[in-house]
């Protein structure tokens, strides 16, 4: 009898810690979608609030445009040739700059959610944890590579955000990947505004894929190593853009979480662009 109970007390021992180890899961979980739930909320207030105080406009070309030569000829029937004529964008940053100093442009992507401000500081931890007023926020923001600059394009400008849930920040990049995106060809475009110029850019490749860094080089000691990674770029993408590239372009990358394991990852060319005064 001895011996029986000193089992079941092993047994009664084992079953609390289990049930110990589970209400702290269930705990943590219910933390985590609290915070979720308020962190989101905050977004959507801070998005509102740059909504009211911002000034978009669109604005046709002018004598001060700049059309990227295409070293190759295009067919008519290419829609390039509809995407040149697009409006640029123009955003007034006094006000944003004064929500925050470190305010580096604006980014609208056709057919998604992405029409907000980004952002640039001296690494790419601070604005994964941080909102767009420098408040801690789970949700993040969107923010430049530390290694770019927007006054003198680098061969490859990179823009990272949150994959969100609710399609706030990269959340809606997910639907680049869909058949109803990609058959409106008047997605095909990323519009940029800075304090320096506004600019316009057409996406050649977009894709899933397994976490890695591959995409995100910004420096190519030659022409030939830099040909070789926009190859990779085009050749990865899951669906044909009927897009040349070269090693005379300047590109965007916007990359966010697909899911735990993955990127989704969008790739455009600079196709035109204009000085602001």
């Amino acid at each position: 009898m001895t011996k029986k109970r000193y089992k079941l007390k092993w047994e009664n021992l084992i079953a609390v810690i289990i049930f110990l180890i589970a209400f702290i899961f269930l705990m943590k979980s219910g933390i985590d979608l609290i915070n979720y739930f308020i962190d989101t909320n905050k977004t959507n207030s801070e998005i509102k609030e740059i909504e009211d105080v911002v000034k978009i406009e669109e604005v046709p070309d002018s004598e001060e445009t700049e059309i990227i030569k295409q070293p190759e000829e295009i067919p008519e029937s290419n829609p390039y040739w509809d995407y040149i004529k697009m409006n640029l964008i123009n955003v007034n940053f006094n006000e944003l700059i004064k929500l925050n100093d470190e305010t580096k442009g604006w980014i609208k992507v056709n057919g998604t959610n992405i029409n907000y401000p980004f952002v640039q500081t001296n690494n790419n931890d601070y604005y994964l944890t941080h909102s767009y007023n420098k408040s801690y926020n789970q949700a993040g923001w969107v923010f430049m590579d530390y290694r770019n600059d927007t006054e003198n394009l680098d061969r490859n400008t990179i823009l990272y955000a949150h994959g969100m849930n609710n399609k706030t920040m990269f959340g809606s990049l997910r639907n680049i990947l869909s058949s109803s995106w990609y058959n409106n060809t008047d997605n095909h475009i990323i519009k940029l505004s800075t304090p320096t110029e506004n600019t316009l850019w057409q996406v050649f490749s977009v894709y899933h894929i397994e976490t890695t860094n591959d995409y995100i080089q910004t420096e190519f000691a030659t022409d030939t190593e830099y040909q070789t990674f926009l190859d990779m770029l085009k050749n990865r993408s899951a669906v044909e853009f009927d897009t040349t590239i070269n090693s005379t372009d300047k590109i965007i990358t916007l990359s966010t979480c697909y899911n735990k394991t993955d990127k989704v990852v969008m790739h455009a060319k600079l196709i035109k662009r204009e000085a602001r005064s």
